[in-house]
């Protein structure tokens, strides 16, 4: 018998996750003398469900940064010269920017078009307000550090002091690639007799990472049924997700629109292939990214999806992807335009122009140090809401709804990612059809029936 598509299972993992966070709270907890006992359904959920997901969460992560290394320094390495990575390298940020400024822009055109802020009533905002006070003073005082800081300092923290304190933490992303890509340079200019031994062990142990990838997802239908439980269990009162109900709307159609509009746009016009192939290829890393939240848990998966299943080489995917893992946040940037209108003209102040503007110059240099993890891109709007004099309290406003609308803008990044790798890939005449393999041969390639 056929077995189902992998994008397929993993959206009935979905789908099972909601159900069962919907019907467990439910059922109350009984107790059969001393020997069962089981707890009440929203208990379940969190203390032998949501476990599996964070598990599963965590492997990704655990592999996420052994990827990065293996893949840059392979892709670097195989460009064999300079001028060849500064080729990649330019297109591959020219585009990165030019997409998150039409995402920006888009949100803010979405944001004056909805006005959102009509719907929300003065009793809602005083309950979010002392609802989610503490979390959001947390996240905003993470922020006023990163916003106090002088002009260059983002500059200073890419460039890291001990490379091993960098790999300690995933977090520091951004300085490990700085590392990677400096210590693929020095492999393109050394002799290349001496530079062999050293590409072929990154090269065997990118091969290996990426059989482990193949592992991980094999329990990817599972791991996403457990965070989809956990989420619905977690959510907070649904009165308030009522009266944020438009601003959610915005975010989502402002997401929507690049996600089958833009990208699929680019792809067809620019790569000439087909909408259907390009989605095709790319749903089971969709459907992760929505079921995580990060680009850098959804990274492997980007990449196999990317070379495999929409014909870019290795050598651009290993350098697009990864880099696009951390530095291109175009949902996060949409979603911090919409917000940051949103958040002032709820509290009684309307944007002009010239704010505007400058919301679109810091949403996107801000959803640039923006970390592809959950949540990364409620702390960088404070910078956002502080350049256009908006008090940064006014984060409790949104703080109920960022979780569900972190998972869609999530699956923006990952989609425009891999819709630069082809861009830059057709450019460079490294685009190519792909062979998709069947189930049978991705995971099982010894078994002589696929």
């Amino acid at each position: 018998m056929k077995k189902m598509a992998l994008h397929w299972q993993i959206l009935l993992g979905i789908v099972a996750g909601i159900l069962l966070g919907i019907l467990l709270p439910l059922f109350p907890g009984w107790h059969m003398g001393d020997l069962l006992s089981i707890p009440e359904g929203r208990i379940l959920v969190l203390d032998w469900i949501k476990p599996f997901g964070t598990i599963f969460i965590n492997l990704l992560k655990l592999i996420a940064i052994p990827l990065i290394i293996t893949s840059l320094i392979t892709g670097i390495a195989q460009l064999k010269d300079i001028s060849k990575f500064s080729r990649i390298g330019i297109r591959t940020i020219g585009f990165y920017l030019f997409t998150t400024l039409v995402a920006t822009s888009l949100g803010l055109l979405m944001v004056n078009l909805v006005r959102p802020s009509k719907t929300l009533s003065a009793a809602t905002k005083e309950e979010l307000l002392q609802v989610y006070s503490t979390d959001a003073s947390g996240k905003i005082e993470v922020a006023l550090k990163t916003k106090d800081s002088g002009p260059l300092q983002p500059l200073i923290d890419i460039v890291p002091d001990n490379i091993f304190g960098a790999l300690g933490e995933n977090g520091n992303m951004l300085q490990v690639i700085f590392f990677v890509i400096f210590l693929g340079i020095g492999l393109i200019l050394v002799k290349e007799e001496d530079a062999r031994p050293v590409i072929s062990f990154f090269h065997g142990l990118n091969e290996v990472i990426m059989k482990l990838v193949d592992l991980i997802m094999l329990s990817a239908p599972y791991g996403v049924l457990a965070l989809m439980a956990s989420l619905v269990v977690e959510a907070p009162n649904m009165e308030i997700f009522n009266a944020l109900i438009m601003y959610s709307i915005t975010v989502i159609l402002g997401l929507l629109l690049l996600i089958f509009g833009f990208y699929p746009l680019l792809v067809t016009r620019l790569t000439k292939r087909s909408y259907r192939s390009f989605f095709k290829g790319m749903a089971p890393a969709q459907l992760l990214a929505f079921s995580t939240s990060s680009s850098a848990a959804t990274l492997p998966v980007t990449m196999e999806r990317v070379q495999e299943h929409l014909g870019v080489d290795e050598e651009v995917a290993s350098f697009v992807l990864p880099i696009g893992a951390t530095i291109n946040m175009d949902g996060t940037s949409l979603y911090q335009a919409v917000a940051a209108v949103f958040i002032a003209n709820t509290l009684g102040m309307d944007l002009t122009f010239g704010q505007q503007l400058t919301v679109i110059l810091t949403a996107t240099l801000a959803s640039i140090g923006s970390a592809a993890v959950p949540g990364a891109g409620m702390v960088m709007l404070v910078i956002v809401l502080g350049a256009i004099g908006v008090p940064e309290a006014g984060l409790a406003l949104i703080f109920a709804v960022d979780r569900p609308l972190d998972m869609l803008r999530t699956v923006a990044n990952v989609t425009s990612d891999a819709t630069v790798s082809m861009v830059v890939g057709q450019s460079l005449g490294m685009l190519h059809e792909p062979h998709e393999k069947t189930w049978n041969e991705h995971y099982h390639p010894s078994n002589p029936s696929s």
